[in-house]
């Protein structure tokens, strides 16, 4: 795909052949094909809840919603003083959501969008773009939703891309390129849907499937 125009059509073949694109700067155009030696996943039977932030999830102050400001969310997780999120990119997501290949999760508090995680979906797999956080826990919040939302929907592929301590602290895990590609291969060709029947558009609190699953065996 070297010299190609960044499409969301070469977008998307970049992403089911394991690359993904980032710029240097927010004000640099130029993207590049990013293909780590080591990849970072968020293994979705192996997700982390620790115990502050199940407190905070049952505590309640939040409502989470899905697709209801992805525009906000990419800008959210653009806000900060260094960003890979440079206009194409930006651009080239919002093309992609409006395809259906991009989603969001959005955490709101006191009627204000709080925080949210982005990402991109293709047959089974999931690649999480970013998250950002207003409030203590958000993206956390934002994140526990999100990969129960996955289960929900026959996901079984969760790419952070990276491993950072925050999403370690969280489950997530680094495997090779090689154990990668074989597991993304297998992803892409399992059906698997974003919207699961019966799964709730909005929620607050505790994630649906995390409660029924607490409810089991209590």
């Amino acid at each position: 795909m070297r010299g190609e125009p960044l499409t969301p059509e070469t977008l998307l073949r970049g992403y089911a052949a394991g690359i993904f694109p980032m710029a240097e700067t927010r004000d640099d155009p130029v993207l590049h094909w990013i293909d780590p030696l080591l990849r970072g996943v968020l293994p979705l039977d192996g997700f982390h809840v620790s115990r502050s932030l199940d407190r905070r999830m049952r505590r309640g102050g939040f409502r989470v919603t899905v697709d209801r400001d992805f525009a906000g969310v990419l800008d959210g997780c653009a806000d900060r003083p260094e960003t890979w999120i440079n206009a194409p990119l930006r651009q080239l997501y919002l093309v992609l959501h409006a395809a259906g290949h991009a989603h969001s999760t959005e955490v709101w508090q006191d009627g204000a969008l709080v925080g949210g995680v982005f990402g991109v979906v293709l047959g089974g797999a999931y690649f999480g773009e970013s998250m950002f956080s207003r409030v203590p826990d958000a993206s956390k919040i934002a994140l526990a939703h999100t990969v129960d939302r996955l289960r929900a929907g026959g996901f079984a592929l969760f790419d952070t891309q990276f491993l950072t301590p925050h999403l370690a602290s969280l489950g997530g895990v680094e495997i090779s390129r090689r154990d990668y590609r074989r597991r993304l291969a297998a992803a892409l060709d399992r059906p698997a849907t974003f919207t699961p029947a019966g799964y709730p558009p909005e929620s607050a609190g505790v994630p649906p499937g995390m409660a029924q699953r607490s409810t089991q065996t209590s």
